[in-house]
């Protein structure tokens, strides 16, 4: 059974007393949701002290972006390992905003899946289509050629932790939302490119989450497709009301 993941990045919100007041007023808000699992994705400055304030908690942390190595003369990145030194178990990765302002391509991506599996961080793989790419019927291609060449020369031993999320990119704080049955569509053909790529067995246990604009209003109806497995969600995320909602979608 893939467990739901609900996982919110925070962008660029959030400074220490903020962060930490978000964190105290969500863990109470989800205490005895067992059967979702939850992350939180601060900015880089905050990670020790929200790492801090999860303590005891079921509420994983996660990186927004990792550099491919370790250490070196990289002014300004930061190196999985010093992910996990800040608390985190996961990071996200190849995240839409980050192609598009910061030059982020599928080698990079990929490149920073292989450094992150090896550290032991699980990344939240990204990806998906511009408006411009919908309009034009290149959804598919498009989302092929990104997962194909982010997962290039990742045997699935290493795979099996990943996590994937599809963000249509014209939904990404748009307030348009990809309806239940394109979303369900989208992530029908992804779980059948995992296939491909591995094996069915392999995209039967891998989990498959949406982004874009996810609201409290809107959860229940994509958690109801049968390949949605879970959400990516950025601005609702920062209200701890309106993120435990979507924790909570099931309830």
């Amino acid at each position: 059974m893939r467990i739901p993941v609900i996982a919110g990045n925070w962008k660029m919100f959030k400074r220490a007393a903020d962060a930490l007041d978000l964190v105290k007023k969500l863990t109470p808000m989800v205490v005895g949701v067992d059967d979702v699992q939850v992350i939180v994705a601060p900015s880089f400055t905050v990670l020790p002290s929200v790492h801090g304030a999860l303590s005891g908690t079921r509420i994983s942390l996660s990186g927004q972006d990792c550099f491919w190595g370790e250490e070196g003369a990289f002014t300004g990145e930061v190196s999985p390992g010093m992910l996990i030194d800040a608390g985190c178990s996961h990071v996200i990765i190849g995240h839409s905003e980050r192609r598009q302002h910061f030059g982020e391509t599928d080698e990079t991506v990929n490149k920073k899946i292989k450094a992150a599996l090896q550290a032991g961080l699980i990344p939240i793989a990204c990806i998906g289509e511009t408006l411009q790419e919908r309009e034009s019927g290149d959804t598919l291609a498009v989302l092929e050629r990104q997962l194909s060449f982010g997962l290039a020369g990742i045997p699935e031993e290493d795979a099996g932790c990943l996590i994937i999320a599809y963000e249509p990119v014209w939904a990404i704080g748009t307030g348009r939302t990809a309806t239940d049955e394109q979303a369900q569509e989208v992530h029908a053909f992804v779980r059948g490119l995992l296939a491909r790529i591995y094996h069915p067995g392999f995209a039967d246990r891998l989990r498959i989450l949406y982004g874009g604009s996810v609201k409290p209003d809107n959860i229940k109806g994509l958690m109801s497709c049968t390949d949605i497995d879970g959400a990516l969600v950025g601005g609702a995320s920062l209200s701890a009301e309106s993120f435990a909602s979507i924790v909570k979608f099931g309830k």
